[in-house]
């Protein structure tokens, strides 16, 4: 496994991360046995994923749990990012009491005393200034030794940029894959600033897996989409296979994609078996060539962004 800088934080984190969403998550990724979550993360560590992600509302809590568990004396070889905002009740509340009182309960569901990462789980536009009491919640959790760096999970370039210029953002956690490139150029402006990019939902939610057309039909979280997107994203994943060929990995493909972006520091795709997972480490393996990320990228500015396509 390769490893990179979380920006200026000094810290190194594995290219390939460990999305944590799906641990404890029965409703929107199938039942999985506390056994086989502890068993999927130690594999992970095993095979030099060093960076975990995770939230107080992944699996109502669950998600940290598993993950306190599974680093019970391995603390010092993982690097955890967790966030706050989003709450363990699924209630949405970014005051400053519950901020505080919501990275107590993570650090105490992880058996920790401190975060590497801590970032406000997509925050309202309006609190992404330095001068706003969340951040100043940030600020003071870092000084109590809470947190070694902090920032914010985001969405879009136009937020990465704000952050960008009226915060101390360490670290910026955005969406980022082939079918949602906007956030390019703020990536870059965050590696020359010195801020850690992390990029969240890197297979598109499972479409640059390969394994959805316009024929699928989904049900909890993924019913989101409608038809006629349903029908787009087939049409664009048809595209995607067409300059890959056939005798290589669209998820890896899609994975290399991103790291082919020097300024990222590391992707957090999910995993809900040990194949999975595997599959994701492999993309930190090779590379894709430069005229197929070209042609990938025309992708999203031919079809995608003056058109865009809802998450």
């Amino acid at each position: 496994m390769k490893h990179r800088n979380l920006g200026n934080t000094g810290i190194q984190v594995s290219e390939v991360g460990f999305g944590a969403w799906q641990l404890g998550n029965e409703k929107d990724w199938g039942k999985m046995t506390e056994d086989e979550a502890i068993h999927l993360v130690r594999n992970a560590m095993d095979s030099g994923c060093t960076f975990f992600d995770t939230a107080p509302n992944y699996g109502a809590g669950k998600s940290e749990e598993l993950l306190g568990k599974a680093f019970k004396g391995k603390r010092d070889q993982v690097v955890i990012s967790s966030k706050c905002g989003h709450h363990s009740n699924d209630e949405q509340n970014f005051e400053p009491e519950k901020l505080m009182s919501s990275v107590e309960d993570s650090l105490r569901r992880l058996h920790t005393d401190y975060l590497d990462s801590l970032l406000l789980h997509n925050p309202p536009f309006s609190t992404l200034n330095g001068n706003s009491p969340q951040f100043e919640v940030l600020e003071k959790l870092k000084k109590q030794g809470k947190n070694r760096a902090y920032g914010a999970s985001v969405d879009t370039g136009v937020e990465m940029d704000e952050l960008l210029n009226k915060t101390n953002s360490q670290v910026i956690e955005v969406m980022f894959n082939l079918f949602h490139q906007e956030p390019a150029a703020a990536i870059q402006s965050a590696e020359r600033q010195g801020v850690g990019v992390i990029t969240k939902v890197p297979l598109d939610s499972g479409w640059l897996t390969g394994k959805y057309d316009r024929n699928s039909r989904f049900s909890g979280i993924r019913s989101r989409w409608s038809a006629e997107e349903i029908e787009r994203r087939g049409r664009l994943v048809k595209q995607v296979r067409r300059i890959l060929g056939n005798d290589i990995s669209m998820a890896q493909a899609a994975l290399q994609f991103i790291l082919s972006y020097q300024e990222v520091s590391t992707i957090i795709p999910g995993a809900k078996d040990i194949q999975q997972f595997n599959q994701n480490v492999a993309a930190s393996e090779g590379s894709l060539s430069i005229e197929m990320i070209n042609e990938l990228k025309d992708i999203w500015a031919e079809e995608i962004k003056d058109s865009k396509l809802p998450w």
